[in-house]
């Protein structure tokens, strides 16, 4: 327990925050990947000649069924698309170039032409449409988070993925495909940090507090909170480490010049929390979500036993590693595999920091070569989880939580 960590001090003098050096589209999210990025030298080659069959659902105010461009990877063939508003259905059909069209996701799923569908729906029906999918034999991934504020969907969706074991589940954290990160998960692995004493994540949009809140299906997005949408700072540790929190103590931030919000229909005043966490190593991470002025940012660092990196505001982001001799060697000895691969011909890296593409190719590669996913079921409950815990912890004024752990055993 770290309650007697002066957990109030702590938290309002927690490090400087988190700056990103990432460009932003218009609607806010990271844009392109730049040169230094990726390795030109690791060609992209085909595991397989075979298209798999991919349906795409949701087409919403960020329309990202078209956004990850499994419309123009060389594995894939478009079967079909569907959105629960006419009009959306059929610009995402021009869009994709694909003209079978589906009313709903549950009519879609009983497709049996069908062998993946990639689910850009709202937040609260995530885990809800992956196991419809699952339980009808398909392949599946979707957006952030796994769920919204109900956490029986964690136990739903865990149980239903080791029921079908044969059948690819992934979560599109983007975060995981940041070039930081990128390289933060394979210099872990290899040993160059050693175990994780403390670590950062930070998502933040550009808002103000008093902006109404972007479009969404059944208004989630204004009657939720800041932290049950955690992924995009929790990958910092989880997607590096792939272990788990352990516990957590979350403060809140009620708008400033308010004495008295009118809580939203889930009771949320909060226009920003920010959690202490322990993890599984022992070490502590600092998770950050909040709507504000200043600067959009998916990002975080990391400090461990023989080094720690922080790629912020610098060109090239292996600079960012600072350690012992023996963390320098191994990052050394990693060389290039640190840089993100070359993706197929026609498929872009995209938003989110060079994400979009990656996601897309890395489930398909997945379904086709029988692996695990960069972010499987076990990572997106490690990394949505503790965001409900951290609102609760909030909402009695900073108690320290116990985090469920989860397991494929």
């Amino acid at each position: 327990m770290f309650t007697n960590l002066n957990r109030r001090s702590f938290l309002g003098t927690a490090a400087a925050t988190i700056l990103s050096t990432e460009t932003l589209t218009q609607n806010g999210s990271s844009a392109v990947q730049a040169e230094e990025d990726y390795d030109r030298t690791q060609e992209w080659r085909p595991f397989a000649d075979r298209k798999v069959r991919v349906g795409l659902v949701g087409y919403g105010f960020c329309k990202f069924s078209a956004q990850f461009f499994f419309q123009n990877h060389p594995n894939v063939e478009i079967v079909a698309v569907s959105d629960l508003f006419p009009d959306r259905c059929a610009e995402l059909a021009q869009v994709v170039k694909c003209e079978k069209t589906y009313p709903s996701l549950e009519e879609m799923v009983k497709d049996d032409s069908i062998e993946a569908i990639f689910c850009a729906t709202d937040a609260p029906s995530h885990a809800k449409h992956a196991i419809i999918c699952l339980e009808h034999g398909k392949h599946v991934c979707h957006a952030v988070p796994v769920f919204y504020g109900d956490i029986e969907w964690a136990d739903k969706l865990l149980e239903c993925v080791k029921k079908n074991r044969g059948l690819v589940y992934a979560m599109f954290e983007t975060s995981t495909f940041h070039a930081d990160l990128y390289a933060m998960e394979k210099i872990y692995a290899a040993g160059g940090f050693g175990k994780i004493i403390y670590s950062e994540g930070e998502y933040s949009h550009t808002k103000q507090p008093d902006a109404p809140a972007y479009p969404s299906y059944g208004d989630w997005r204004k009657n939720g909170c800041p932290i049950w949408y955690p992924t995009h700072a929790t990958a910092y540790y989880v997607g590096v480490t792939h272990q788990s929190f352990v516990d957590v103590s979350c403060e809140g931030i009620a708008p400033l010049d308010d004495p008295n919000p009118t809580p939203n229909k889930n009771g949320n005043i909060f226009i920003a929390e920010t959690a202490l966490l322990r993890t599984s190593e022992g070490g502590l991470s600092r998770m950050h979500c909040c709507h504000s002025y200043g600067r959009y940012l998916e990002a975080g660092r990391v400090r461990g036993q023989l080094g720690g990196m922080d790629a912020t505001y610098m060109d090239n982001v292996m600079d960012g590693y600072v350690g012992s001799d023996q963390g320098k060697k191994i990052v050394k000895k990693l060389g290039k595999s640190l840089q993100k691969y070359m993706l197929p011909p026609g498929v872009e890296p995209g938003e989110h920091g060079g994400s979009h593409g990656y996601l897309c190719d890395d489930f398909i590669d997945s379904i086709l070569r029988g692996r695990q996913p960069r972010v499987n079921v076990i990572d997106a409950l490690n990394m949505t989880v503790p965001g409900y815990y951290a609102h609760l912890s909030a909402m009695r004024d900073g108690e320290t939580l116990k985090i469920p752990q989860y397991s494929l055993d």
